[in-house]
């Protein structure tokens, strides 16, 4: 007789999906069944803020700042009660789904009209550059906004990263006294190179960001290569003992493997483009968060470097004239902020590349996100196969 797991079980491991920011994970994983009713309280905290906000703001007068924390407050808590019913709702019906989606395309339409009967003026999001498409280019916005973070869990891959984030931050000294002798290495030189405090003195702030973007691009790419070839190992290793350590500690564990694998391997199952995106962002998340806490350490090692060897004069030496000042710090250079946060950025970029390649970084820093990342393909296997198995759900039950 075939092994067979209730549907709760089922419908837990797909939370579990949930909760480590791969929703894509889930089966069958589609617009109404699952990404709207998680979009739902996303898009009513838009459009109560919005009216609640743009619309009586202007009339308020000297009123207006506690007009705004109780807009705050009142919208914040109508976002949490319909969060939890959303929870407790079941699918949405289709006809449920084009009433959602009327409703929040009429916003455009709706704001502005309310906002004209009780101003008696109405003022768009943009201003005159605009004019009235601007609150359909702000709907449009936070729609589009709110489907790509919920299709692949933005906001919960967000918090996570957080969580690591002062996880790496309490064991900081280990993190920053195995990357930073080698980064300091690479970048240490640099900062005492004169056409490079030329070049950042008169380089414009937007620029210095736009180039560690690019630093934060080419980490992603180089995560995404490596995804690949992880993919394909993890695929390749679904024996049982693979299995029941997967297991262990989610919904399905105690669930018996070896009546699902009697050959002792279930078969790999291929991926979709969105599931390998969703597994992108878990691990670019991951990778940045760590190589913002180690720029983070560069660029105050290279504020303090600055102050203690870098003398005005010596400023004004390299650079040729005298320095630009910040207008926050005017003791420090402008040349030397920048210099120290392009230092940052590139530094950062080395140690993640570096902890993907390097063998003895790959254990120290690289590892632990690919293990966790092992871990979600392999329970999925085993869900995808325990799916098959399980009883069809009664007509209108819980779909998350």
């Amino acid at each position: 007789m075939p092994f067979t797991v209730s549907e709760a079980v089922v419908r837990r491991t797909e939370h579990w999906f949930v909760r480590r920011g791969t929703p894509t994970m889930i089966e069958g994983y589609g617009f109404v069944d699952h990404v709207l009713p998680r979009m739902l309280p996303s898009l009513v905290f838009a459009a109560l803020a919005s009216l609640a906000w743009l619309v009586p703001l202007r009339s308020a007068g000297s009123q207006a700042w506690f007009l705004l924390g109780g807009v705050a407050v009142t919208t914040l808590a109508v976002w949490g009660i319909v969060t939890a019913f959303v929870r407790r709702l079941p699918r949405f019906s289709r006809t449920t789904a084009v009433a959602v989606l009327v409703a929040y395309a009429a916003m455009p339409v709706a704001v502005p009209l309310l906002q004209l009967a009780v101003d008696g003026a109405v003022t768009a999001p943009g201003g005159r550059v605009v004019g009235l498409l601007g609150f359909v280019i702000f709907f449009a916005a936070v729609f589009v906004a709110t489907l790509l973070g919920t299709t692949y869990g933005f906001g919960t891959l967000l918090r996570r990263a957080v969580r690591h984030s002062v996880f790496d931050l309490r064991n900081s000294v280990h993190l920053l006294g195995r990357a930073l002798p080698a980064l300091l290495f690479v970048t240490l030189f640099l900062f005492f190179t004169g056409e490079l405090w030329q070049a950042m003195n008169h380089l414009a702030w937007w620029r210095v960001l736009l180039v560690v973007v690019l630093f934060g691009a080419i980490t992603v790419l180089a995560a995404a290569a490596r995804l690949r070839e992880e993919i394909g190992r993890v695929e390749r290793d679904l024996s049982l003992p693979t299995l029941s350590a997967a297991c262990r500690g989610t919904p399905l564990d105690g669930v018996p493997v070896e009546h699902l694998a009697p050959d002792g391997q279930l078969p790999a199952l291929p991926l979709t483009a969105r599931q390998e995106r969703n597994l992108l962002l878990t691990l670019a998340s991951r990778q940045l968060v760590q190589a913002a806490v180690v720029g983070l350490a560069l660029f105050t090692f290279f504020i303090t470097l600055g102050l203690l060897v870098v003398t005005p004069e010596t400023a004004e030496q390299w650079i040729g004239e005298k320095p630009q000042t910040s207008v926050l710090l005017p003791e420090l250079p402008v040349a030397m902020l920048r210099n120290a946060t392009l230092l940052a950025g590139f530094g950062s970029m080395y140690f993640a590349v570096t902890s993907m390649t390097d063998a003895d970084h790959r254990q120290q820093f690289f590892a632990p996100i690919i293990d966790e990342i092992e871990r979600i393909l392999t329970v999925h296997t085993v869900y995808v196969v325990l799916r098959e198995t399980a009883p069809a759900p009664p007509a209108g039950g819980d779909s998350r």
